[in-house]
């Protein structure tokens, strides 16, 4: 029942009954005034005139007994009358009623009616003869006229004609029931002209309602049907312009919004978005390489993305208290960066920051490369061209006095050559490989059997260094498309580098897992480490963590420059993840061909 006066019918059925009731309540009153004054102005105007009938008559005749009759037959049966020649000698027309009598003593006390018999004077009253044993009307109003009655002698009478006012109130009772019978029509005239009213306005205000509601869900091409030109066709016609208007501005939202997301994942800085609380909202990909980093330093690389490094939290609640831009620089995994956070405004406070993250690696590694290129290059060639050098003039000036040592020194001129003509030919393959001029001969090869084959290689020289050195495959074995020397050269360079560089009793391991679309290959040993901030040039060309390291130990500076160039000509990637005494970990990801 509720939803009924809660809705637009129950409404304008109930307003519209409201103003047909005020508007009967008014014309009943109205009606009611009018009727009760009319009639009773009638009334009185009627018996004015008799009672002077009367009065006229018993004048003019002498004949008393006539002159009763005579104004009998005027009074009739609607009305009485009383002549009053004086306190003993009055009557009543029509004389044969002898009940609803007015008695001489209620005239004679009451001060309006009895000025007619002392002032001689015309007296026009309603009462009530409430103590007056009326049978009838006893307790109705009564229209009581009286008019002076001239008697020969020079006395002085009077005619009372009086009449109930009932009539009246039957005239009010039957305008009543006319109203009543008015209103149950109009209720039923407004109920009927509501209902019809519901399928003319409610029927496309309903139809507005689940429009409006299926554009609340998204469909905002959701269109109302315009029926009527009215007020209700014009909200219609608004409505469907509304939903363009919306649709065209979602639209455009959508637009921005992946244009944004596109310029963010393609920006090379980092950009990371944070609440007022800290907590991370926005991430984009070299962002997301920065996190990866520190939770690989702090040793829970596979935990969620959430935390952030400690110099970060500090630079945020700078930013928050001073509500300004601040600036940090911060190293990890021997990567630079520098961030610079900028607060996010709300109309009253700061609701968080933005932080840009830009990777100043590549400045510096390039800085420190023109310094230590020539530096590296001399003291390559340096070597052995002094060797070279002197075993020459020991033999030139005799100094080897015997064949043996003279041959001791011509091998040791043969080897630096050797290691020569070896740095000369990686330094050509090298900006071969850079230029672009590599040339790959893929084949299909079946993964497991390759990697073990590689690995037998290297086991005599890992049990001469008491080194365990094995192979994980952690999912099925695949094939794969690749150049089978080119990265056997760059497994054997991981390997032989993690031998190397670890001491007795350690891990060398090669563990291959296949990823989505991908083969990723991880050689990690338990060896020294390397310092976090050699880490962004363990592929450039020369590069040697150990500065010390003995020429025994040491090669060209080139096999990981070699193998960078080797796994991006397959469209793969290399990494190097490190902490130093605790081991190094070398992963290169080759992408699975279709054959």
């Amino acid at each position: 029942m509720m939803w009924f006066w809660r809705s637009v019918v129950g409404k304008l059925w109930f307003t519209i009954l409201l103003l047909v009731s005020c508007v009967l309540f008014i014309l009943t009153v109205l009606l009611l005034k009018f009727f009760e004054t009319y009639y009773v102005q009638e009334a009185e105007k009627e018996l004015t005139q008799l009672a002077v009938r009367v009065s006229e008559v018993m004048k003019g005749h002498e004949d008393e007994a006539l002159a009763r009759s005579i104004a009998s037959t005027l009074v009739g049966n609607t009305s009485k009358a009383m002549i009053v020649v004086d306190q003993t000698h009055y009557w009543y027309l029509p004389d044969h009623s002898y009940h609803d009598n007015l008695p001489l003593s209620f005239i004679e006390k009451d001060q309006e009616l009895r000025q007619v018999l002392t002032k001689q004077k015309s007296v026009k009253k309603k009462t009530y003869l409430s103590n007056v044993n009326m049978q009838n009307d006893r307790y109705k109003e009564w229209l009581i006229v009286g008019v002076p009655l001239a008697i020969e002698g020079g006395k002085h009478g009077a005619v009372f004609v009086y009449q109930s006012l009932k009539a009246v109130e039957d005239t009010t009772e039957q305008t009543k029931k006319l109203i009543y019978l008015a209103a149950f029509i109009a209720i039923v005239l407004t109920t009927v002209f509501a209902f019809f009213l519901s399928t003319r306005i409610t029927a496309p205000l309903r139809k507005m309602r689940q429009a409006a509601f299926e554009v609340a869900r998204g469909k905002f091409d959701t269109k109302v049907p315009i029926l009527t030109h009215d007020e209700i066709g014009e909200l219609a016609m608004a409505f469907n312009q509304m939903g363009r208007r919306l649709q065209f501005n979602i639209n455009a939202l959508n637009q921005e919004k992946e244009q944004l997301a596109g310029i963010l994942s393609s920006m090379a800085d980092g950009v990371i978005t944070l609440n007022r609380d800290g907590e991370i909202l926005i991430t984009n990909p070299p962002a997301e390489r920065f996190l990866q980093a520190w939770y690989f330093e702090q040793g829970n690389e596979s935990e969620a993305m959430t935390a952030l490094p400690p110099q970060v939290k500090e630079q945020f609640a700078l930013v928050v208290k001073q509500e300004k831009e601040q600036m940090a620089e911060l190293t990890l995994q021997g990567r630079t960066w520098v961030i610079l956070m900028t607060p996010l405004h709300s109309q009253t406070a700061v609701r968080g920051a933005v932080a840009v993250l830009r990777d100043m690696t590549e400045e510096r590694r390039l800085d420190k490369l023109r310094k230590d290129f020539v530096a590296n290059v001399s003291h390559e060639l340096r070597t052995p061209i002094a060797m070279l050098q002197g075993y020459s003039e020991a033999i030139i000036d005799d100094i080897a006095a015997t064949d043996e040592e003279k041959k001791e020194m011509a091998k040791v001129i043969y080897d630096e050559s050797l290691r020569m003509g070896r740095l000369v030919n990686d330094l050509l393959d090298l900006a071969r490989m850079e230029a672009g001029h590599i040339t790959l001969s893929y084949e299909s090869v079946q993964l497991y059997p390759y990697i073990d084959r590689i690995i037998r290689k290297f086991q005599g020289l890992a049990k001469e260094k008491q080194i365990d050195l094995s192979a994980e495959f952690r999912s099925a074995d695949v094939h794969l498309l690749m150049d089978p020397d080119r990265i056997e050269q760059v497994l054997t360079n991981l390997i032989d580098n993690a031998l190397r560089h670890t001491d007795e009793h350690g891990i060398v391991k090669v563990i291959v897992e296949h990823s989505g679309d991908s083969v990723m290959v991880h050689v990690q040993d338990s060896g020294s480490g390397i310092p976090e901030e050699d880490l962004p040039f363990v592929f450039e060309r020369f590069y040697k963590a150990d500065k010390a390291r003995t020429r025994g130990r040491s090669g060209t500076g080139l096999g990981l420059a070699i193998a960078k160039n080797i796994i991006e000509a397959h469209k793969g990637t290399i990494t190097v993840h490190s902490k130093l005494g605790e081991g190094t970990t070398f992963t290169f990801t080759l992408p699975v061909r279709q054959q």
